[in-house]
């Protein structure tokens, strides 16, 4: 019972760290209506932001302090994103207004590689380290319940935590702030949003900044894991069923569609990957979405679409 528990909780904190990159999705297509394939490459990009300036300030500056280096990098990165977020409305999403939706989908594709090889020329591309103190050792919990009690890593603990508190003020903000009305006027309907005052562009600018701020600490927080690598990129591989498993359209569904997935997946790779060989874990979330929509094609949380004729 006790492994069980493990891996449960195992389970979860990878859920929260999907649910916190499948989150970029969601704040991107409830804005703009366009399921945004540079997700992955705004996670790298602001981790390679990080990493590179929090090396770069204390060789300007002339100072030694680590703590303050992490500061300025993270600044410099939620600046650079800020930055990113403007251009891309100004040269692509403000060009395209009420385009179809396939065109801004290639746009995004066009980004997400832009990205790539300008992370890459900018930045360098080695595997470069993030280390904002998250403690590495293991923690054991229940002992007095469980033989040899529950074994949790306390960088996931950590990590899990951090992803819930931001994925919370962020709901927060969608539910009880004039801007976060505003951002579900402009998902509903671009031209009647125009008509009462809210401006696309200001809004559009907001939405992806606040994407690249989370795409930044899902990149801080897997490039303290794995190290900050051009395979970051593919992590938001993993959110992709996340997302579609909750709606396109839900923040709750994001959250919750993160969790079953990170905790299926992790039962599904100990307690069946003996009997297959292995792999469960890298196909899981796709098999399961696959099932649910067939049953309900919107996602757990989606909003069901109907077209009258």
């Amino acid at each position: 019972m006790g492994f069980f528990i493990e891996t449960v909780f195992g389970g979860l904190m990878a859920g929260m760290l999907y649910s916190l990159i499948a989150l970029g999705f969601v704040l991107i297509f409830k804005a703009s209506g366009v399921f945004n394939f540079a997700q992955g490459a705004m996670v790298l990009f602001a981790a390679l932001a990080m990493a590179r300036l929090s090396e770069w300030a204390p060789e300007v500056l002339g100072f030694e302090s680590k703590v303050l280096a992490d500061l300025l990098g993270f600044g410099g990165a939620i600046l650079v994103m800020v930055l990113v977020a403007w251009l891309v409305e100004k040269l692509v999403l403000g060009r395209l207004v009420n385009q179809e939706g396939i065109t801004l989908l290639m746009a995004t594709l066009g980004i997400a590689y832009f990205l790539d090889g300008f992370g890459q020329t900018v930045f360098g591309s080695d595997i470069y380290k993030i280390d904002i103190g998250l403690p590495k050792d293991p923690l054991f919990l229940f002992e007095s319940v469980f033989e040899g009690g529950v074994l949790i890593n306390k960088e996931d603990l950590y990590a899990a935590a951090i992803a819930a508190a931001l994925v919370l003020l962020l709901s927060l903000f969608f539910q009880y702030t004039g801007t976060g009305r505003a951002l579900r006027a402009v998902a509903d309907d671009h031209q009647a949003a125009q008509s009462i005052g809210i401006p696309l562009s200001r809004i559009w600018v907001i939405v992806w900044s606040v994407a690249g701020f989370v795409a930044l600490v899902a990149g801080i927080i897997w490039g303290s894991k794995l190290g900050v690598q051009f395979s970051l990129s593919l992590v938001a591989l993993k959110a992709l069923p996340v997302v579609i498993l909750g709606g396109l359209t839900s923040v709750p569904g994001a959250i919750v569609g993160g969790l079953i997935i990170g905790v299926g997946e992790k039962v599904a790779e100990i307690y069946l990957g003996p009997l297959v060989g292995g792999g469960i874990e890298i196909w899981f979330g796709y098999v399961l979405v696959l099932f649910v929509l067939l049953v309900r094609p919107q996602g757990l949380f989606g909003e069901k679409i109907i077209d009258r004729v």
